[in-house]
């Protein structure tokens, strides 16, 4: 992964915020006057944004969240209308900077929540989609409307086959249409539909229990092993799978673990 952290003061973004609270890395995207689209700008203080809060000691689990009415509207038209004076390999360089930025949040270290207040359109569905918890609200719309305007949702396609499936990522990436809060439930989208009001307190719940019940190294390696195990065969995935179950067994949190369940003591993690 690309060193970012110390490229830019992670305080100073224009697009992008980011602040802990009580173990909770927040990465929150602030161009709502353009309803959070995404330009190469947006997408290189992401980058920035996570690669810092992977690093961080401060977080443990990171909520990716958004400013104004929309959660992210997806790429940025009149930024593609411009590009589309580049020549092939200048573009080839922009869809690049993209593909990292997904690729970065689904092999973070760190578990990452979706807090999605509103709609998650194209690139900006993807961008919740890779994340791996979503929570939003009813009133929220999900799709991908690329191929309504001669486009195609390229690089997000590689996640959702493993998000949710060939059929229902056919039916979402070949018709173009929005789908409702409780559709994305049922497909696998998110994970949760809560009221608008109970939003950000059931995330910060959900993250808090995770950060006080699960080993970080736990949560690391098992998100590592959920990335790498579906590109292999079974044979390589079972013998990868033993391999890692035999470093686990002699990892500090694995001793620190079982000793607490065996003496019956309350371990905070």
């Amino acid at each position: 992964m690309t060193d970012l952290t110390n490229t830019v003061d992670i305080h100073t973004l224009e697009f992008v915020h980011y602040e802990v609270k009580e173990r909770v890395g927040y990465i929150t995207l602030a161009r709502s006057e353009k309803r959070n689209a995404l330009n190469y700008e947006v997408v290189t203080e992401l980058k920035r944004a996570f690669a810092f809060a992977e690093e961080d000691e401060a977080s443990k689990v990171i909520v990716l969240r958004a400013e104004g009415k929309v959660f992210c509207a997806g790429a940025d038209l009149e930024y593609i209308q411009r590009l589309q004076e580049n020549d092939y390999h200048e573009n080839l360089l922009d869809s690049t900077h993209l593909m990292e930025l997904f690729r970065m949040i689904y092999t973070l270290k760190k578990v990452v929540i979706a807090q999605i207040h509103g709609h998650a359109i194209a690139g900006g569905c993807g961008l919740a989609a890779i994340c791996d918890f979503g929570f939003t609200v009813p009133e929220a719309k999900f799709g991908y409307t690329e191929v309504k305007i001669g486009f195609i949702p390229a690089i997000v396609k590689v996640f959702l086959l493993r998000k949710i499936g060939e059929a229902r990522a056919k039916q979402l990436l070949l018709t173009g249409d929005l789908i409702s809060a409780g559709e994305a439930e049922r497909y696998g989208l998110v994970n949760y539909v809560v009221p608008a009001e109970e939003l950000e307190e059931r995330v910060f719940a959900f993250a808090q229990k995770l950060c006080s019940e699960n080993s970080r190294q736990s949560m690391e390696v098992t998100k590592e092993m959920i990335a790498r195990v579906q590109g292999m065969g079974l044979e390589e995935g079972l013998q990868y799978a033993s391999e890692m179950n035999a470093v686990a067994r002699g990892s500090e949190d694995c001793q620190r673990g079982i000793a607490a369940f065996l003496n019956k003591e309350q371990i905070k993690w």
